[in-house]
């Protein structure tokens, strides 16, 4: 394929996308198998994907920052398909597979403060679980998850790693309220 590169040098089967600059998997093409967190100086645009393998972050700006896309093995042949708001694509980053538990705590107030709850599960409505919009601080101990801003899995999106996170704007968020959460489950 023309214009194909391997960003990382060296692959791995179980992480694998591909960046395109045109809509619909045309012009020129760069491939990805591990995280990146500068893609600028390999493309200047992108107006489609194709997710070989693994489930992905994509970032509108370099260094894991600006709006966040999850992405799963498919093809999105245009950026409104992963929910983009133009053709910026900037960095990247592999979801390692999750085996086990899932556990987060999730706080009212900036480090760790206030009202606490725990959840190991999914959570469509924050509010009719933890009866606050916001969420100010969170303790990812087992798994990865997505934040959402809107309830029922809607609105910008947020991957929570294992850690912790003593204020909204260490996930990246410009606000504390969330509307609602849920695991990142692998499946075969």
């Amino acid at each position: 394929m023309q214009g194909r590169v391997d960003l990382q040098g060296e692959s791995d089967p179980l992480f694998q996308i591909i960046f395109y600059e045109d809509r619909n998997f045309q012009g020129r093409s760069y491939e990805c198998s591990s995280d990146c967190a500068d893609l600028h100086s390999h493309f200047s645009r992108c107006n489609s994907i194709q997710v070989e393998s693994g489930y992905w972050m994509v970032y509108e700006r370099p260094n894991y920052m600006g709006y966040q896309y999850f992405l799963r093995r498919g093809e999105y042949p245009d950026y409104q398909r992963w929910m983009g708001f133009n053709d910026c694509v900037r960095s990247c980053r592999m979801i390692p597979h999750h085996q086990g538990s899932y556990s987060m705590r999730i706080y009212e107030r900036p480090d760790f403060g206030g009202q606490m709850m725990e959840f190991t599960d999914d959570c469509p409505s924050v509010y009719d679980r933890f009866h606050y919009y916001d969420i100010h601080s969170c303790n990812v101990m087992d798994g990865y998850w997505l934040f959402y801003e809107h309830t029922n899995y809607r609105g910008r999106q947020y991957l929570m790693m294992p850690g912790e996170y003593r204020r909204y704007s260490d996930w990246g968020s410009m606000s504390p309220r969330i509307g609602s959460f849920r695991r990142i489950m692998f499946t075969s």
